[in-house]
C-alpha cells in the first residue's frame, strides 16, 4: 500500500492532536494508493483502544461510494506503544482484505506500519515512516 508523505504527515497530526487517546479513521483510495484520510472520533476516548461510531462508519462507506473510492486501511494511532497490532487488535481485525495501520507517537518519534492480519495473524507488514 502506498500511503504519500502528506496523508502520512496529516495522521500524524490528527494522532498528536487526539493525544493521549488513540486517534482513528480510514485510509481511502484506488488500486494500492491511499488518496484520502477520513479521520473518525474515537468514541471510546482511550489512549489504549478505540470504536468508531456505527453512524461514522457509514458515512465513510457513502463518502468512499460517492468518490469511487475504497477502504484500503483502518488506521489508528498507539500514543505510548511501538507500531504493532496488540492482541486486541489482532483478534478485532475482521477483514482479511484491508490493511492494519498504526502509527506510533511512542517516545516522541513517529513509525508508521500497515498490516494484513488473517485470523488473528499477521501475514504481511509494510514500513510507511
Amino acid at each position: 500500500m502506498i500511503i504519500p508523505q502528506n496523508i502520512i504527515e496529516e495522521l500524524v497530526s490528527l494522532a498528536e492532536k487526539d493525544a493521549p487517546d488513540e486517534a482513528c479513521g480510514y485510509l481511502l483510495g484506488t488500486g494500492d494508493t491511499v488518496t484520502e484520510n477520513y479521520w473518525m472520533e474515537n468514541i471510546d476516548h482511550s489512549p489504549e483502544h478505540f470504536s468508531f461510531a456505527p453512524k461514522d462508519q457509514f458515512a465513510a462507506l457513502r463518502y468512499a461510494r460517492a468518490k469511487g473510492l475504497i477502504i484500503l486501511a483502518n488506521w489508528h494511532s498507539h500514543p505510548a506503544t511501538p507500531s504493532r497490532p496488540s492482541q486486541e487488535d489482532l483478534r478485532l481485525a475482521n477483514d482479511p482484505n484491508i490493511h492494519y495501520a498504526i502509527l506510533s507517537l511512542r517516545n516522541g518519534e513517529a513509525r508508521l506500519n500497515s498490516f494484513k492480519i488473517l485470523n488473528g495473524e499477521i501475514i504481511d507488514k509494510e514500513t510507511h515512516l
